[in-house]
């Protein structure tokens, strides 16, 4: 009887349908933001009464910084780059983030390999820092061009 673990021409690689088991959790995350997208673009948070109102913005008159990411997530659906830059600008660019990650992760997976990101603590303080700014800065009165 022969040891299939000590044939090495069968690998993880070359097994029928481990690709498509290795790329079953980021297309199930695609599916879940594409789906995501799809309701916020067919249901329009600019009309009152579809969404439930920001908690930090409704107590205190204080823009968040997520505050404007659903109409800024609509906005790009429908084609719209400037009102979606005007409504959070932050926002579109972690819709890109999440894209070119999401493109990475699928290649690695594909070729069999982790996905991993590894960020020091400086990258994740220097994030940290520019949400803040950004935050503070839309809520001062010449920051008003920041205001979704």
């Amino acid at each position: 009887m022969r040891d299939v673990n000590a044939d090495s021409s069968t690998t993880a690689a070359h097994v029928p349908g481990t690709a498509l088991r290795r790329l079953a959790a980021p297309l199930s995350v695609l599916a879940a933001v594409a789906a995501a997208f799809a309701y916020v673009g067919a249901v329009d948070p600019n009309e009152p009464g579809h969404y439930p109102a920001c908690p930090l913005l409704r107590s205190t008159g204080i823009y968040c910084p997520g505050c404007g990411g659903l109409r800024s997530a609509h906005a790009v659906v429908h084609g719209d780059l400037s009102a979606a830059l005007h409504d959070n600008a932050p926002a579109v660019a972690g819709y890109l983030l999440f894209a070119v990650l999401w493109a990475v992760w699928v290649v690695r997976v594909a070729r069999g390999r982790p996905m991993r990101i590894d960020l020091t603590p400086v990258q994740l303080w220097t994030l940290g820092a520019l949400v803040l700014v950004f935050t503070v800065v839309r809520n001062l009165p010449f920051g008003a061009w920041l205001h979704p």
